[in-house]
């Protein structure tokens, strides 16, 4: 499909070919985020998802998911992106109204960063 997206209820991921992206980095931190949302999954980690656009609950989903990226980009040695400290200023009003919220977002995204890494190390 042509957008990038987690459904918690299907848990599925879907992100555009790489094709569809301007740059390879694009890609794997459009990929990246959306699997910072999946590791969050049942199963997984259980964060809370279900905030509809706009509420507090999303915005912390958001913010956990791109510093997810971002930390996993860095781990893996993928150039940093001018859109991750964009995008993560959209979610600024979270920031503002709870001054541990970066914090908490952190701490889940380092996690969820871990787990992604760790998938690579799995034998299963």
């Amino acid at each position: 499909g042509v957008d990038a997206f987690y459904a918690p209820g299907f848990d599925y991921v879907q992100v555009p070919p790489q094709a569809a992206f301007p740059e390879p980095a694009d890609w794997y931190r459009t990929a990246l985020h959306e699997l910072g949302h999946w590791v969050g999954g049942k199963g997984r980690l259980e964060r809370d998802q279900t905030g509809h656009f706009g509420s507090e609950a999303y915005a912390r989903e958001e913010l956990t998911a791109e510093l997810t990226s971002a930390f996993t980009c860095a781990a893996l040695g993928i150039e940093p992106s001018v859109r991750h400290s964009d995008y993560i200023a959209t979610w600024l009003h979270l920031i503002r109204a709870d001054e541990k919220a970066i914090f908490r977002a952190a701490s889940a995204a380092s996690k969820a960063a871990d787990w992604l890494l760790s998938c690579g190390q799995r034998q299963d």
